[in-house]
């Protein structure tokens, strides 16, 4: 403000002298003159230096916005696509969405919907997830993440409580790492263990049956699978399968009238429909190995089984990393759960007069 006083006298005086004419006046006009042509300069130079200062603040507070965001501002929506409700998927999503929560808090929301054992319904689950463009999938169970690989190839998708991701996939040499926009948790459990425990309980059997759901591919991997090893320690193994829950009941009372032992794998139709196979092989005196706990604990008398819950923390933290960006998901590989444990149903046992070695822990009831 001072400068702009000082330029208007200035231009006052230079009105006035030039009237007087002369040559004082003329150089005392080039000496204004000069004067204006400083105090522009000046004026400029103020302008120039208010317009860094305002360009300054404007990129400290775009850098302060920037680091906002990556210090965790960011919201995230996860689409949970579970194929039925049992107690070993809910204990895996319920571990997911614990451990996925600890690690974002508030920024994550979670979208979860339930197939009720329909593969048709997980495609709708999966197609609305991707309309919503859902920031990533978690496909619990088998038919849940081939629905889920069927929707989209952009959103990232982890699996869960699936057994063998080249069978379920059809990857031939199947070497770990699915690559793309999918990776997960495998449920496997040692198939040659659960084989020695179902040696080490029964020694005297001579015919297994193998109880499991045909349209569930991992099923049918986990039963070729231990049959060989039930073979090689000279049990006599024959499958029973069925197609679905409606012809359950059949299957079961023909394989109790043939065999000593029944083995049902991870299956997650077996799992949903315990209670019927155990009403049928409970009064016939036939026991039941199971691949996982929650079967055990509905319709076994023993299994080498993981932990779900664990399993599902395990999926959510390979969530968190991929969210945040810590990871690439399609170099991430399958990964497996780190412990298995000797278990069974006391109830089951009791029942069949068994005794279980003193390595085996019982299954809360």
């Amino acid at each position: 403000m001072k400068k702009l006083l000082a330029l208007l006298l200035t231009v006052a005086m230079v009105g006035t002298l030039t009237a007087c004419g002369g040559k004082d006046s003329q150089e005392t006009s080039s000496g204004a003159e000069e004067s204006i042509a400083n105090a522009d300069a000046g004026t400029e130079a103020d302008t120039n230096a208010v317009d860094d200062a305002e360009a300054n603040v404007d990129s400290e507070a775009e850098a302060g916005s920037e680091a906002g965001a990556s210090s965790g501002d960011a919201s995230y929506t996860v689409g949970i696509c579970q194929l039925v409700q049992h107690e070993a998927l809910d204990a895996a999503t319920q571990g997911f969405k614990d451990a996925l929560t600890e690690e974002l808090g508030d920024q994550v929301t979670f979208d979860e919907q339930n197939a009720q054992g329909d593969t048709n319904t997980c495609s709708t689950i999966i197609n609305s997830f991707v309309s919503n463009d859902v920031d990533l999938i978690l496909a619990n169970a088998t038919p849940a993440l081939q629905a889920a690989i069927a929707g989209t190839n952009e959103i990232p998708i982890l699996g869960t409580s699936v057994t063998e991701y080249g069978v379920a996939l059809e990857i031939e040499d199947f070497d770990g790492t699915v690559g793309g926009n999918v990776s997960g948790t495998s449920d496997l459990a040692p198939l040659d263990g659960q084989a020695d425990m179902l040696a080490e309980l029964f020694p005297d059997a001579k015919n297994v049956g193998l109880l499991y759901c045909s349209a569930e591919a991992n099923s049918q991997y986990q039963v070729d699978t231990i049959k060989s090893y039930l073979e090689e320690k000279g049990y006599s193994c024959e499958y029973y399968a069925f197609a679905d829950s409606n012809d359950l009941s059949s299957v079961v009372t023909n394989a109790v009238s043939a065999v000593d032992v029944i083995y049902v794998p991870t299956d997650n139709t077996a799992a949903s429909n315990a209670e019927i196979i155990n009403n049928i092989c409970l009064p016939a005196e036939i026991p039941v190995i199971a691949g996982e706990e929650g079967i055990c604990a509905g319709c076994g008398v023993a299994t080498l089984s993981i932990s779900y819950y664990d399993l599902g923390v395990g999926t959510g933290k390979m969530a968190a990393k991929i969210l945040k960006g810590e990871s690439d998901i399609s170099t991430m590989p399958i990964e497996y759960a780190p412990t298995f444990t000797k278990k069974y149903n006391a109830t089951n046992c009791e029942a069949l007069g068994i005794t279980v070695p003193d390595d085996y822990e019982a299954i809360a009831e």
